[in-house]
C-alpha cells in the first residue's frame, strides 16, 4: 500500500515537472523566435526588373545600372524607407529581354541605410549585363511574382517595377500575366522610356500608337494603386527612378486608392 502511495507520487510529481519544462521551453521559443520573425519584416517587397533587350544599346544599359545604384541610395528614397513601420525594405533586382531570358542580378536582400544601400549598388555595378534579345514583358512579369514566391521575407505589400523602352512583342500575352499577378494581391508599376527616335525595323515598339506610356497604362500595370512614370530620356532615367521608388515606399502603408492611385503619382516623372 506504501509503495502504491510512494509511486503515485512520484508520477504526479513527473507530470507537474513535465508540465513546466514544457512551458519553460514554450516561453524560451517565443523569446527567440520572435526577434528572428520581426527581422523577416519588411515594409515592402520590391522587384526592380529592368529591360535589356536589344533596343537597349550599351550606353543606354550603362544609364539604367547607374541610375537604379545612384537612386537606391539617395537620400531621399532612405529617409522615406526609414519612415517606415519596419525602417527597411526588400529588394532584388532582375534583368529580362526574351522568351526565358530573365536573371537575378541582385538576390534578395534589405535596404534601410546608406550602408545597404551601397552594399546593393555594388553588387548591381560589378554584374555583367544578362541578355540582348526581343522584349517580354509577360515573361518578365512572371519571372518576377516567382521572386516574389521565394523571398526570405514577409510584407503588407508586394510590388514589381517594370522599367522597359518598348511594347511587349515575344512570349505570351502580357495582359493574362499582369491579371494573374493583380489576383495575387501584386501591384505592378511602370516607368516608360521614351525614345525619341522609332527603330528603324519596328517603329511601332518603341514608339505604339498613343505612345509607350498609354501602353504600359493599357497592358502592363495592375494593382492597388498602380502608376507609370515617364523617362523622357534615357538621359532623365535616374531622376524618373528615384521619383518612382520615392513613391512606390510612400504606397507600402498606403490603402489602395484604384488602379491609377494617387494623380500625383502619374505625372511625368523626368523632362
Amino acid at each position: 500500500m506504501m509503495n502504491a502511495a510512494i509511486r503515485l507520487r512520484q508520477a504526479v510529481l513527473r507530470r507537474v515537472v513535465l508540465r513546466r519544462v514544457v512551458r519553460l521551453l514554450f516561453l524560451v521559443g517565443a523569446v527567440l523566435l520572435t526577434p528572428a520573425a520581426r527581422a523577416a519584416e519588411v515594409d515592402l517587397l520590391l522587384v526592380l526588373a529592368a529591360d535589356v533587350s536589344r533596343s537597349i544599346d550599351a550606353a543606354k544599359f550603362q544609364l539604367q545600372r547607374d541610375g537604379y545604384t545612384a537612386a537606391v541610395a539617395d537620400a531621399r528614397v532612405l529617409d522615406i524607407i526609414r519612415s517606415g513601420r519596419n525602417g527597411r525594405i526588400g529588394l532584388t533586382f532582375i534583368e529580362w529581354s526574351g522568351i526565358g531570358a530573365q536573371r537575378i542580378v541582385v538576390d534578395w536582400m534589405t535596404v534601410g541605410d546608406a550602408a545597404s544601400a551601397k552594399d546593393f549598388g555594388d553588387r548591381l555595378l560589378e554584374m555583367p549585363r544578362s541578355f540582348a534579345d526581343r522584349t517580354s514583358i509577360s515573361g518578365a512579369i512572371e519571372f518576377s511574382m516567382a521572386q516574389l514566391a521565394r523571398a526570405p521575407f514577409s510584407a503588407r505589400r508586394q510590388t514589381i517595377d517594370i522599367s522597359g523602352d518598348g511594347t511587349n512583342n515575344s512570349g505570351r500575352d502580357v495582359t493574362e500575366l499582369r491579371d494573374q499577378a493583380v489576383a495575387k494581391g501584386i501591384t505592378i508599376n511602370g516607368l516608360a522610356i521614351l525614345s525619341e527616335t522609332p527603330l528603324p525595323w519596328n517603329p511601332e515598339h518603341t514608339n505604339p500608337p498613343g505612345g509607350l506610356d498609354q501602353y504600359y497604362r493599357t497592358n502592363v500595370i495592375g494593382g492597388p494603386s498602380a502608376f507609370v512614370m515617364v523617362a523622357k530620356n534615357f538621359e532623365s532615367f535616374g531622376e524618373a527612378i528615384i521619383s518612382k521608388l520615392i513613391a512606390e515606399v510612400a504606397q507600402a502603408g498606403e490603402k489602395g486608392r484604384g488602379s491609377e492611385g494617387d494623380p500625383q503619382a502619374r505625372q511625368t516623372a523626368a523632362r
